[in-house]
């Protein structure tokens, strides 16, 4: 499709972004809603964690896929169908009545938004001439920042006004008013979809990936709450993501025809490139997933003030995009902007950690806005710099490994973080029960002045003294998981200050004008 003017253009950007970050809102949409969903479904926190689970294994393993698919039925045929495909599930995740089946439609969900956030951008793309790329590639980061943020802004306003259901059910006028925007507006490249005789299905690499990915994802999203290795569950997955895994490079390395070109890897600076696409992930997942649990927990925020708190910093960050991609399309060497990207991580995440528990949500503006500044100085310069030393033909490939690699980051991240946490946390109220003792004449002193607090506030002298005992444990217990918090802060700063002396192994090598929009278009192709 070539570049097109006036009002198509206007209609193209606003199905694709809009698509964009209709898929990624659903990530985060749902956190909000848990508790409200397992009361309804009868089911617990533990299992109703299943409805984020299945999305996000679904998401990671069919992005590493989406360019052969388009390739194979077509891009325009392949977005369409995955725009109804994920219409339909959306509608029967709200109109389900059981935890499985719920858990069943937002995987369907999951496979159709895969697909939507990888050819979103390439459609987007074909709709801008060269020179103005750059500015696609602007408009369309701020989507995939805005999001994850937007999710926990518009899941707390629907969950405090109407039904969880809801959260679901509003993505069927999008999706229909999408589809019939594609279809009119939308043309076919050349050629496509007319291949499908020459190109061979890897069933069994398609097999092994499945197997593989899916099993690591699930290890590692439902890891902590099964006790990890001492769950047999964990162990049969964990062994059967070994083999899925193991299988599947097999596979791609020695067919002819693989469904994901491993090869790549031969390529020094994209299998460097990985580690900090690894790291990248970790703490893009991780310091999103602290923060609000930190400030509701903690601080005492709804969920609704939780994704305000998030909202206006993103808002001031993503005008970083555009000019990041305008940078890029002119030939610079990425590597000083990673490097810039990292120290604000390095820093976000030290600062995050002098957090105070009577902090207000401007308060946290600053910090906030340090992240959102890292993730625009890391993310597009990163795909330069990992698909810097491929051929044109194995952009695809490389970019749509480089996105699986930053989810598999996020999953680990968030796994570790859990696990992190609730370590930290046991070690806190250890170090703070340790004086806690009847020797030490300042707890005696807390116990006295909670005991009469009670004793004013029920008359009830007999049990008082043991609902101060019970006042001061609960506060033992929040101050020990704001601590671990904190530590986890520290942790996403260590990671990266790991990775910084990797740099050097890089090549800061500028590439021309025309190599860089070659590459941000590879970019959209396989986002």
């Amino acid at each position: 499709m070539s570049s097109v003017k006036g009002f198509a253009k206007f209609i193209i950007v606003l199905t694709t972004i809009t698509a964009a970050i209709m898929e990624l809102l659903d990530t985060t949409i749902v956190n909000v809603a848990l508790n409200q969903m397992a009361g309804s479904l009868g089911a617990t926190i533990e299992d109703i964690a299943w409805v984020i689970t299945s999305y996000a294994i679904a998401n990671v393993i069919i992005i590493p896929m989406t360019g052969f698919l388009g390739e194979y039925f077509g891009r325009k045929t392949y977005y369409l169908t995955s725009m109804i495909l994920f219409g339909i599930a959306s509608y029967f995740c709200g109109a389900s009545h059981g935890l499985w089946e719920l858990v069943f439609w937002r995987f369907i969900q999951g496979i159709g938004g895969g697909a939507l956030l990888s050819t979103s951008q390439a459609i987007l793309f074909d709709a801008f001439t060269p020179q103005d790329r750059p500015m696609a590639s602007g408009l369309f980061g701020m989507g995939i920042i805005l999001g994850p943020t937007l999710g926990p802004v518009i899941g707390g306003y629907i969950v405090d006004n109407f039904t969880w259901q809801q959260i679901f059910f509003v993505n069927i006028p999008i999706c229909i008013l999408a589809s019939i925007l594609t279809i009119v507006f939308i043309d076919k490249k050349e050629g496509e979809g007319q291949k499908k005789h020459l190109i061979t299905i890897d069933y069994t690499g398609i097999f092994l990936l499945t197997l593989g990915i899916g099993s690591l994802q699930y290890v590692l999203e439902k890891g902590e709450s099964e006790d990890w290795f001492q769950s047999r569950q964990i162990v049969t997955v964990s062994l059967l993501a070994a083999i899925g895994l193991i299988g599947f490079i097999w596979r791609e390395l020695t067919t002819d025809h693989p469904v994901v070109n491993l090869k790549i890897f031969n390529h020094k600076v994209f299998a460097v490139s990985t580690i900090f696409t690894l790291v990248a992930g970790f703490g893009l997942f991780t310091s999103v997933f602290v923060y609000p649990v930190l400030v509701q927990r903690i601080n005492g925020f709804t969920p609704y003030e939780t994704g305000l708190s998030l909202l206006f910093p993103t808002l001031a960050g993503v005008v970083l995009f555009p000019l990041m991609g305008k940078r890029m399309s002119k030939g610079d060497s990425p590597i000083p902007y990673m490097t810039i990207g990292i120290l604000f991580f390095i820093f976000f995440g030290f600062y995050s950690a002098t957090a105070t528990t009577d902090m207000g949500r401007w308060d946290f503006f600053p910090m906030q806005l340090m992240r959102i500044i890292g993730v625009a100085m890391l993310q597009m310069p990163l795909i330069n710099q990992a698909v810097a030393g491929l051929k044109p033909s194995e952009y695809p490939t490389g970019i749509a490994l480089t996105n699986m690699i930053r989810q598999l980051g996020g999953a680990f991240g968030i796994a570790l973080a859990n696990n992190f946490t609730t370590n930290r946390a046991a070690q806190h109220r250890s170090d703070l029960m340790a004086n806690m003792v009847q020797e030490n004449p300042l707890f005696n002193e807390r116990v006295s002045n909670a005991a009469r607090n009670m004793i004013n506030l029920t008359g009830d002298a007999y049990t008082a003294t043991t609902k101060a005992y019970m006042q001061i444990e609960m506060a033992v217990n929040k101050q020990a998981y704001y601590l671990a918090y904190l530590d986890t802060f520290r942790l996403v700063s260590i990671f990266f200050v790991f990775v910084l002396p990797f740099l050097f192994l890089l090549k800061g090598k500028k590439v021309s004008a025309e190599e860089a929009k070659a590459v941000a278009k590879a970019a959209a192709e396989s986002h």
